[in-house]
């Protein structure tokens, strides 16, 4: 993509900023983009390879949700400010600002998906089409089928998690080591894990501060302020169209997708064989034909 193609900016959010990136020309006749990055407390970084997307001529947005990355840090603010509705309404103030609140398309990954479910739920009429990329309805199904993955690891493995999670040493040598056998099964199945992966992880890093706080201390021990949340008896209420990809070996297994494919009217579903948590880096070109696919069938 030509870099005069690429606009960078900032959203103004109540008191604070929300960063954006904007990969195309957002006049196009194709409807834009938008991209809501996992977490809570990711950055943009990892799945800035959706940019692939804006070769077809449709614009492409990114942002750093609050409290994250570019935008906004918020290190001192407690567990009751970080909350699905704040993010909510950032991205609702995000539409306003680039004018496309009433002509856009949402790609949530991971987290990013459980927001984008939470918008759809509300029945925006600008959204036009959804997709939950790697996203679980609830997460005591996350949670639960985390379990099982974990007893699937070597016996040594999950002891070692177990018997750190139990000391609340999270950041203990033997308990990295432990989570990054997870991790390479089930988040990312590229090793080493390519720049755009790392970025992310540079940030989070420096300030893990929402992902600590709305998640927990990792991707499978969840003792955040997000453990109960769930959509399972919402989803009927999204009419957007919606598009649901997973992994074969994703952390978001099956279980933790099928409440969407159940009750959403309008639904597809697509598992990418060779991938776990990341298909948009494992299976890159399969992963873009499928969603650039289904997005121009509702372009209209």
């Amino acid at each position: 993509m030509n870099p005069a193609n690429v606009v960078e900016g900032i959203a103004p959010f109540g008191e604070w900023e929300t960063w954006y990136r904007v990969t195309g020309d957002l006049s196009s006749p194709k409807t834009p983009l938008v991209v809501a990055h996992g977490g809570p407390g990711c950055t943009h970084d990892y799945v800035l390879s959706m940019v692939k997307i804006a070769e077809t001529g449709r614009p492409v947005i990114h942002y750093d949700q609050l409290g994250n990355g570019r935008s906004t840090r918020l290190p001192d603010q407690g567990e009751d400010f970080w909350t699905v509705d704040l993010f909510l309404a950032e991205l609702d103030h995000l539409l306003a600002t680039l004018d496309i609140k009433d002509r856009y398309f949402l790609l949530g990954q991971s987290w990013g998906g459980m927001l984008g479910a939470e918008h759809g739920i509300r029945r925006p009429a600008g959204l036009k089409a959804l997709v939950l990329s790697n996203s679980p309805a609830s997460m005591a199904l996350w949670a639960s089928e985390a379990e099982i993955l974990r007893s699937q690891l070597p016996r040594e493995v999950d002891d070692a998690l177990r018997r750190h999670e139990a000391d609340g040493t999270y950041q203990d040598p033997e308990y990295l080591a432990a989570q990054k056998v997870y991790y390479d099964e089930h988040v990312c199945r590229v090793v080493p894990n390519p720049p755009e992966v790392l970025a992310t992880e540079h940030y989070m890093d420096r300030d893990a501060h929402v992902y600590n706080v709305m998640n927990g201390p990792n991707e499978f021990f969840c003792i955040g302020t997000l453990r109960d949340w769930t959509v399972v008896d919402r989803v009927h209420l999204i009419t957007a169209p919606t598009l649901l990809c997973s992994g074969r070996f994703d952390e978001a297994t099956p279980a933790t997708v099928q409440p969407f494919f159940d009750a959403i009217p309008d639904v597809r579903w697509e598992i990418f064989e060779n991938s776990s948590h990341m298909p948009f880096v494992e299976e890159p070109e399969h992963y873009f034909r499928v969603v650039e696919g289904f997005l121009a069938e509702h372009d209209a």
